[in-house]
């Protein structure tokens, strides 16, 4: 990069920029930066981080290892939006700040690999948990039909009527199975917890009821 000396550096946009680019930008604005904060702490922090690189719009800066606690002081929210506004005049472009654990590009190469586990994470978390919702409402749906059906039925106390009962609910726990599968932990449980409220409505054991099931399911 080659500059008048003197001059404020500019950077285009979405690009990456070396340590000695990012040095003189942060060199430059750090008396600013300095005159609008108070503390040991936070000028403590701003003498010790190093500067790494500029990637895209965001500067990282990296502290080292040794000293990770000081860390608080500069994500803190005021100061990290003063340090942004101010790099930002700087070079005259919005810039963001990411503070690391580290003070090298291996470091930052580090924590961008975290970021990227640590979102894959979540998103399996978050898919993990739309299924069992998903899963949770589907087997509530016909546990649901199941009570509507049963509080449908005329005269309960006559065994012909609860036999038709079981009969259609044995129905309705077949078609269940075959749009909603019974793979994982949760759907066992809320299957089982449908097989049980038939076994409760009707009198019968619960084990006999699940085996009716599995032998409808099959024919």
């Amino acid at each position: 990069m080659h500059r008048t000396p003197g001059t404020t550096v500019t950077f285009p946009t979405i690009m990456v920029y070396s340590m000695t680019d990012v040095a003189t930008v942060w060199k430059q604005a750090l008396p600013g930066i300095r005159q609008s904060v108070t503390g040991v702490g936070i000028w403590t922090a701003l003498n010790t981080c190093v500067p790494i690189l500029m990637e895209g719009d965001t500067m990282i800066l990296g502290l080292p290892h040794e000293a990770g606690e000081l860390a608080g002081h500069l994500r803190m929210h005021s100061t990290k939006m003063l340090i942004e506004r101010l790099l930002s005049e700087q070079i005259a472009q919005k810039v963001q700040v990411r503070v690391i654990d580290g003070i090298t590009e291996e470091d930052w190469n580090t924590a961008k690999r975290r970021d990227t586990e640590r979102a894959r994470l979540q998103e399996q978390s978050a898919n993990r948990t739309r299924a069992e919702i998903q899963a949770r409402s589907s087997w509530e749906t016909i546990y649901d039909q199941i009570s509507r059906a049963y509080a449908a039925m005329p005269n309960k106390s006559l065994p012909q009527n609860r036999a038709a009962f079981f009969r259609d609910a044995v129905q309705i726990i077949v078609e269940g199975l075959m749009t909603h599968p019974v793979d994982d932990d949760l759907s066992e449980r809320n299957y089982a917890r449908c097989l049980e409220r038939i076994a409760q409505y009707c009198e019968l054991p619960s084990v006999y009821v699940a085996l009716r099931v599995m032998e409808a399911s099959t024919q």
